[in-house]
């Protein structure tokens, strides 16, 4: 199966830039999110490299964002880059358990391979098994309890394009 970013950024206009005035963008060397500007009119949602899975984490991050922080850069949120200590690598853990639960829905309805990301190869080591089953409980959560609109709405899109209707089953998401 063939995984464009082109057809993430399609689906992403189709399901959000009239109502939530938001576009995805590829190509930035870093992942961004800003909020619009007299300069540029749309909020955009800025991923790396042409990244497929970039894509669809910074997606994934959008989708919990709420309307105030939408209105801010990076919705906010501190961010220190790879190279954590311990007590960074937590914190970071802390607000990336909604964004991979997700993103990793996000995957699975693209039928793309999913791996919870540490994302700190240089930084201190810590146990990942912790994380990995916090972002478990809260994509499991959403499977119980419902997604939220707006993910949902960008899920469904992913089905009906990678999968041909055929929705997620809790099967799919044991860990490796």
């Amino acid at each position: 199966m063939t995984h464009d970013f082109k057809d993430l950024i399609r689906l992403f206009a189709d399901c959000f830039a009239e109502q939530y005035n938001t576009r995805l963008v590829a190509g930035g060397q870093e992942p961004e999110y800003l909020p619009a500007t007299p300069e540029h009119p749309q909020h955009r949602i800025i991923f790396a490299h042409d990244y497929f899975r970039s894509a669809l984490h910074e997606v994934s991050h959008w989708c919990v964002a709420g309307a105030e922080r939408r209105l801010l850069p990076d919705f906010g949120y501190w961010y220190a880059p790879d190279g954590r200590d311990a007590e960074q690598q937590r914190t970071f853990e802390q607000v990336e358990v909604k964004p991979q639960a997700l993103e990793w829905l996000f995957c699975a309805a693209a039928v793309h391979p999913f791996r919870v990301s540490l994302d700190n190869l240089n930084g201190e080591e810590t146990d990942p098994a912790p994380f990995q089953r916090a972002v478990r409980q809260q994509l499991l959560g959403y499977l119980e309890n419902g997604v939220p609109e707006r993910p949902a709405r960008f899920i469904q899109a992913l089905v009906d394009t990678y999968r041909g209707g055929q929705p997620l089953q809790p099967a799919e998401f044991l860990l490796d």
